[in-house]
């Protein structure tokens, strides 16, 4: 099943995708005198459950894909736990050593945007990099699971762009929590594809785009990290709960400039795109 979040009267609301166009979990609950939670992060708080799709199929809805407009999936998880270095070939294009063990961070909800809206270039940074991945969502509240189980815990996956204001981070490793939370540093959308949709992640392609042309792509099998250990390894450092995200780590890093559009796509998932702006207000270097 896959779900996503669109702008529809004047606010961003829950739906499903199918075959003949995306319904609107509100108008399921009109039609069919349910009560789905109509916003995303509340559905997955309740549990995804199958029969919402089946719900979808029965109501007379179907928004074309092409005319709606999609938001971030959600706009306020708990936690968004990003991975650094998780491929080989990335860490050697930072020459930065390669990691023991999941090099984490976290960013703010400040910073999310959803498919098309604009990732602004802060004053402070003259080098910004877009990187491409794929996002683990948790479904239900993990703490102290194994590898084999962790599975058991996810919602799905999604589509994720994670900026870096990469010349902060160079001045300084602990400058790491500054470099990535800047306001539109984090996009994920369009849609959120729950893992009976993806029966093997490893086998998935990930690849970073800018103006239409491949800059990186790796297998997931190709991360020193997989998915699921990660979600495993975090669940021993803090309670994991419903629509947190782990953003797993990007194949490669492109530098993004004004007037850019930075692109992920995953094989079997689709694409995620941002125009790239400066952001207005004081200029770089004043």
């Amino acid at each position: 099943m896959r779900l996503c979040t669109i702008k529809q009267d004047g606010r961003e609301q829950a739906a499903v995708v199918t075959p003949t166009g995306i319904v609107p979990v509100a108008a399921i609950n009109t039609q069919l005198h349910k009560s789905w939670p109509d916003e995303l992060h509340a559905l997955i708080r309740q549990g995804i459950d199958q029969r919402i799709l089946a719900d979808a199929g029965q109501t007379t809805v179907r928004l074309d894909p092409a005319c709606v407009q999609y938001g971030p999936l959600y706009r306020h998880p708990r936690k968004i736990l990003g991975i650094g270095l998780n491929y080989r070939d990335h860490a050697a294009d930072l020459n930065a050593p390669y990691p023991t063990e999941p090099a984490s961070f976290m960013k703010c909800d400040n910073t999310i945007i959803g498919p098309g809206d604009t990732i602004e270039l802060p004053s402070q940074s003259e080098r910004v990099t877009a990187e491409a991945e794929i996002g683990v969502i948790i479904g239900r509240t993990c703490r102290d699971v194994s590898e084999q189980q962790a599975p058991d815990y996810l919602a799905g996956y999604c589509l994720i762009l994670d900026m870096t204001a990469e010349d902060i981070l160079q001045k300084n490793p602990r400058f790491l929590t500054r470099s990535k939370n800047f306001d539109t540093f984090f996009s994920f959308g369009p849609e959120l594809i729950t893992p009976d949709e993806l029966p093997d992640v490893l086998k998935v392609k990930v690849g970073t785009y800018n103006n239409g042309k491949l800059h990186r792509e790796n297998v997931v099998a190709n991360m020193a990290f997989p998915p699921y250990y990660l979600v495993s390894f975090h669940s021993y450092v803090a309670t994991l709960y419903p629509g947190d995200i782990i953003s797993t780590g990007t194949p490669g890093a492109v530098v993004i400039r004004d007037g850019d559009l930075a692109e992920c796509r995953i094989e079997g998932l689709g694409s995620l795109s941002n125009p790239v702006r400066m952001r207005s207000g004081t200029p770089r270097g004043a």
